[in-house]
């Protein structure tokens, strides 16, 4: 969610507390059923998701930096509905996690050609 996204940025970053930059984003999932039993059944599933990111300068909004970027992770959707549900939010906080350190690295790869 974009809840575990945000939280990953803080980690990483650190809460804003005169903010300099923006971060703008849009994040995109998809969930694709993966390993299919004899009789039909999906017992796996990948949970793919992707963000498009802009950073632009708080003070006069022009964009320094953005990309897009993206991941998957699998879930196991034997057991109970709730063990399922379980799996799937699960793999969806790790999906987050991916994200936002793969934002941050790639803000911190460019960060050396941002305006001043």
């Amino acid at each position: 969610s974009g809840y575990d996204f945000v939280a990953e940025i803080e980690n990483r970053l650190g809460r804003p507390q005169a903010a300099i930059y923006d971060l703008s984003y849009t994040i995109t999932t998809s969930t694709k059923g993966d390993a299919i039993t004899a009789a039909g059944a999906i017992t796996r599933y990948n949970l793919i998701g992707s963000v498009v990111w802009t950073l632009t300068r708080h003070a006069d909004g022009q964009r320094v930096t953005g990309g897009t970027t993206g991941s998957f992770t699998s879930y196991s959707a034997t057991g109970s509905s709730v063990a399922g549900l379980a799996a799937e939010q699960d793999a969806g906080r790790r999906l987050m996690i991916i994200l936002a350190d793969q934002v941050v690295a790639q803000m911190m790869a460019s960060s050396a050609q941002w305006p001043a």
